[in-house]
């Protein structure tokens, strides 16, 4: 007489609809862990979004030819986003670098007070 009867599906049939029902759940896992971090992305962007790296301070976009220029006014830095000083170099034709460092750090020479 075999072990198998109607009323009990085989042993092979368990293990099969207990490896789909694992797989299921990983997968429903991984969809979990990618949209947990797809929402941490964007709560970090949310939070340091045009804040100043080195202080913390807003940064305040300025214009230098047709290249916005990301900088901070608390502590004078400049951040650049990628192709943005060549494009500034280009600008500034031939003179080359030193007249595109010299135009930036003009942007943070302190200026007397109005009397």
């Amino acid at each position: 007489m075999s072990d198998l009867s109607p009323d009990k599906p085989s042993h092979n049939e368990d293990d099969y609809f207990a490896r789909e029902e694992i797989e299921a759940k990983r997968k429903l896992a991984l969809q979990q862990s990618q949209e947990m971090a797809a929402q941490q992305r964007e709560s970090l962007k949310q939070l340091h979004y045009m804040k100043c790296p080195k202080c913390g301070m807003d940064l305040q976009t300025l214009k230098q030819g047709n290249v916005e220029l990301d900088s901070c006014f608390n502590c004078h830095g400049v951040w650049l986003d990628a192709g943005e000083l060549e494009q500034l170099v280009k600008q500034h034709g031939h003179e080359g670098s030193q007249r595109v460092m010299g135009s930036i750090l003009n942007l943070f020479k302190r200026t007397p007070p109005s009397p």
